[in-house]
Formats: C-alpha cells, sequence, structure tokens
C-alpha cells in the first residue's frame, strides 16, 4: 500500500485536528508518521511522560519537563512562534485527560490548531477519550503493515537468522512466502517477526507448511483480545454435498483479484436445518477463497453501558477493516438480529443493527461475509435483501446418498477404515438424520464398543442409531416449514 493512499496520510492532509491512532506497535506507528511529516513537510514534536517533549529529528531539544500541563503550554507557545506545521504525537496522553487543567489547556491547544496544518497525533494501545473531545478526533486502528511490507519483514527475519548463525532453509516459491504474509496479515510488525522467528526456530525450515503455526499464533493472539475469534480454516474441502456452493465459489473467486474488472463477491447466507454442516462450511469457503477467518460474536459486544455496546461494534468493525482481506464469520445471526422494535433494550439493538447494516452496505472490497441462520424468519427483512448477501443458500437434510458419503467422512476422521463398514446400510437406517446426528451415532457406537471390549462393528453404530431420535423427528413441523419456505425462495447448498 503507497504512504499516499493511506488512511493516517490522508487524515493528516485534510487537516483534522486530532487523530487517535489505536495501536500496539508504537515503533511501526512512528515510522510511518515520519514518513508522512517527510512527504507533508511537517515538524515532529513527540511527547510521553517517561521522555518529556521533543523535537524530531532533533531529539536533543528539550522543551518542558515531562509533565502534561506544562507541555501543553508549550505547545500553545510554539504556535504562537513558531511554524505552524507540525505533528504532536502524544503517546498515552489520553490517562491525563482527567485533570481539569489539562484538558483545559488540550482544547486551547485544539482551538489554535484547527485554523492550521498542524495535527495532534495520539497513540495509545486501547481507545479511551472523553465525550466533550470526540467532535474534533477521528479514531482509527494501526500499525498494521500491508502484504507488501509483510514480505519485507519475512525476507528480514530470514537474513537476520543467518546473520546470527542460524542454518536456515528457504523451500519456498514466491507464492508460498505471498502465502505466508497474507496469513501475517492483522499481526503489527513486532508480532510478525516473533512468530517468522519461530516458525524457523523450530526446524530451520520455512516453508508454506508453517502457515499453519502462524494460524495458530493469531488464534492465540485474538483469543485473548476478545474483539475477534481467530478460526483455524479447514484445509481439505472434505465436506459432503454443497455442489452448488462449490460452484459458485469457483465462479467468483479469481473476482478478488481487482485484474479481473469485476466487483468482488460480498458474502453468503448459510440458512438451514441445525446440524446440517453449515459452520464447517464456512471454514471450507474461507480456505477455498485463501482468506483469514475470524468469527464476530455479537452478543459478546453488548454493555450495560449506555452507548458503549455501540462503541464495541464501530471497534470491532473498523478491526475488520483493517484485518482485510478476511472471511468474517457470524454464527446463527438470527439470535444477534433478530427483528424487533427494540423496546425491551432501549433501542440498542436497533442501533446496532443500523450500524451493521450501513458498514454491510458500504464495506471495503475484500471482507467477504459468510453468515449462518436456523430461522430465517426471525431475520428483519433489510438483512437479506440483494446488497447485503450476494447469495441465500439452503443446507437441507442429506438424503441417502449423502448419508453415506457423510458416515464414510467421520469414520476415516476417526481413522477407522469405511470400506470395514456397510456404510450402505447405515445409510438406510438413518433417514432425516442430519451430519452431526450421524457423528454422535458413530462416538456413541465407540464408546459402546469400548466399554464391552469389542472392535467396533456395523451393528454398533446401527444399535445407536436405532436409539437415536433425530431433530427432524422431534420438531417434524417446524423442520418441514423451514423446508418448504426455503423451497422457493434459496438455492439449494
Amino acid at each position: 500500500m503507497r504512504l499516499a493512499n493511506s488512511e493516517l496520510y490522508l487524515l493528516i492532509k485534510s487537516r483534522y485536528p486530532v487523530v487517535y491512532l489505536e495501536s500496539i506497535d508504537e515503533g511501526y506507528v512512528f515510522g510511518q508518521i515520519q514518513k508522512i511529516a517527510r512527504q507533508l513537510r511537517l515538524v515532529i514534536f513527540h511527547w510521553s511522560v517517561t521522555d518529556g517533549l521533543k523535537r524530531f529529528p532533533n531529539e536533543a531539544s528539550y522543551y518542558r519537563t515531562n509533565e502534561p500541563g506544562a507541555m501543553l503550554k508549550t505547545g500553545l507557545e510554539l504556535l504562537r512562534t513558531n511554524s505552524p506545521e507540525c505533528l504532536f504525537v502524544l503517546k498515552d496522553f489520553e490517562k491525563h485527560l482527567g485533570d481539569p487543567l489539562v484538558m483545559r489547556l488540550f482544547r486551547d491547544l485544539i482551538n489554535r490548531i484547527k485554523e492550521t496544518r498542524s495535527t495532534v497525533v495520539m497513540i495509545s494501545a486501547s481507545y479511551a477519550l472523553p465525550s466533550e473531545l470526540e467532535p474534533y478526533t477521528t479514531h482509527i486502528i494501526g500499525g498494521f503493515p500491508s502484504q507488501e511490507e509483510l514480505r519485507e519483514i519475512i525476507e528480514g527475519a530470514v537474513e537476520e537468522m543467518k546473520r546470527s548463525g542460524q542454518i536456515v532453509e528457504v523451500d519456498a516459491m514466491d507464492q508460498d512466502i505471498d502465502g505466508l504474509a497474507r496469513a501475517l496479515c492483522g499481526l503489527s510488525a513486532q508480532q510478525a517477526r516473533n512468530v517468522i522467528n519461530r516458525c524457523i526456530l523450530e526446524d530451520g525450515v520455512l516453508n508454506s507448511e508453517d502457515r499453519g503455526r502462524i494460524e495458530q499464533f493469531k488464534k492465540e493472539i485474538f483469543d485473548r483480545e476478545g474483539i475477534l475469534e481467530f478460526c483455524i480454516s479447514e484445509q481439505k474441502s472434505n465436506i459432503a454435498d454443497f455442489d452448488n456452493l462449490k460452484v459458485w465459489l469457483s465462479e467468483r473467486k479469481a473476482c478478488f483479484d481487482s485484474s479481473t474488472g469485476l466487483p468482488p463477491p460480498k458474502g453468503v447466507l448459510l440458512m438451514g436445518v441445525q446440524g446440517c454442516g453449515k459452520s464447517m462450511a464456512v471454514k471450507v469457503i474461507a480456505n477455498e477463497l485463501g482468506l483469514a477467518l475470524y468469527r464476530l460474536d455479537i452478543s459478546s459486544l453488548y454493555s450495560k453501558y449506555i452507548g458503549e455496546t455501540e462503541q464495541n461494534l464501530r471497534r470491532a468493525l473498523l478491526t475488520v477493516e483493517k484485518l482485510s482481506p478476511l472471511c468474517l464469520w457470524l454464527d446463527e445471526i438470527e439470535k444477534n438480529f433478530a427483528a424487533s422494535s427494540g423496546d425491551t433494550d432501549g433501542g440498542v439493538s436497533q442501533r446496532i443493527l443500523g450500524t451493521f447494516l450501513t458498514w454491510m452496505q458500504e464495506r471495503k472490497a475484500g471482507c467477504f461475509l459468510a453468515a449462518t441462520a436456523n430461522n430465517i424468519s426471525l431475520l428483519p427483512p433489510e438483512l437479506m435483501r440483494k446488497g447485503r448477501f450476494d447469495e441465500i443458500f439452503f443446507v437441507d437434510l442429506p438424503d441417502e446418498a449423502m448419508r453415506r458419503q457423510i458416515f464414510k467422512i467421520h469414520l476415516e476422521k476417526r481413522s477407522l477404515r469405511p470400506e470395514s463398514f456397510d456404510c450402505g446400510l447405515l445409510a438406510k437406517r438413518s433417514p432425516d438424520f442430519s451430519g452431526a446426528e450421524i457423528e454422535q451415532a458413530i462416538i456413541s457406537a465407540m464408546y459402546r464398543a469400548m466399554r464391552a471390549r469389542e472392535t467396533l462393528t456395523t451393528a454398533h453404530i446401527a444399535d445407536r442409531l436405532d436409539a437415536t431420535r433425530p431433530l427432524a423427528l422431534v420438531m417434524r413441523e417446524e423442520v418441514n416449514a423451514l423446508r418448504e419456505w426455503a423451497r422457493q425462495r434459496t438455492i439449494p447448498a
């Protein structure tokens, strides 16, 4: 990504008084600010509570102590007596805004800056800003290198390892390095270096197989942060049926490359009977498109404090934009966006629905949305219209041929030889069973055989099938109504 197209560059050039840059990688972000300052011919003054106020690059030039109020007074004096074309880079400054004097001086600084080419850039690992400053401030999330920069980080890490005496074998073609760089998207520069170094040190080899290690590293990070859940997608399209969905994906896969001239696909909604593989299909979609998979749990964003739920959603969507290209997974979407007037929650559900609908319509290319639903009748109609999703697929109960294939898949998954079982008989004995129910019948049969100290046979599995009442039988009316609704309104997956 060229610097002139970066969001931070455009905001500074547009003369925003204050830019709040949320980032965990101060070093990378400050390097970007230096490049922008050189390009726009702006002077940098940077401050932290430990170092005080300095002019960059002349680090020896101290203007005041590290006391925030004194620093702001110095800033006002600089704007009065010096060239007003500068960047004030303040680190963790939001922690000092609880002091009324500091707040007043900061607002005075903003009022003086508004008529100049200067900008205050606040850098912090988390967002926390008093409401009275928000009208003057724009909030962005930074510190994520582009794919081109990540490739340079990979090459630099390899060279550094070689210089330090490590034996490094780079067993990867250019496309494999690009694949590793794509897998690193969403990590800071330092995090990317850390995981590449780990991959090299484990076996002295860097190749395409290290994508799995990178994905596991990202999952650990995002699970801790709690905004998005990084999911490891299925490495093989080992999933029964879904033929129409697979064809649809194959036709649109190339359109993620802008050189095709066609608009990239926005997303799909998978609806259908519970336990029929919708979630697994989402993982296969991400793998087929070559995209990292992240799961957003809208319910985890709700807060008891007024306005905080909406802020959490905006922050999550900002993070999604920065991590693109990706596949964003919304599981059981009807539980988060069920049609309601919002009377029971003070209108919060309606406000977050409005925010999310706007984002769905205006989101940048590169974010593919994959949502699943069990009961589409609960969803508001504005969520399902064309433009939000490209297509709605219905995932039905598997027929006998598909059930036979599902039995083979789940037996192989447990290191069992499908040819040792009569999968045709088992398929006949399991009418109205979903894939999940078939899997649980096999697991239950394995437990039964282990207890009896017997080798698992077709009879064990058939016995567990006969003892199971599938959901399609227990809730026959609801399932039949759903299938009838979908027959004329959706595409079979």
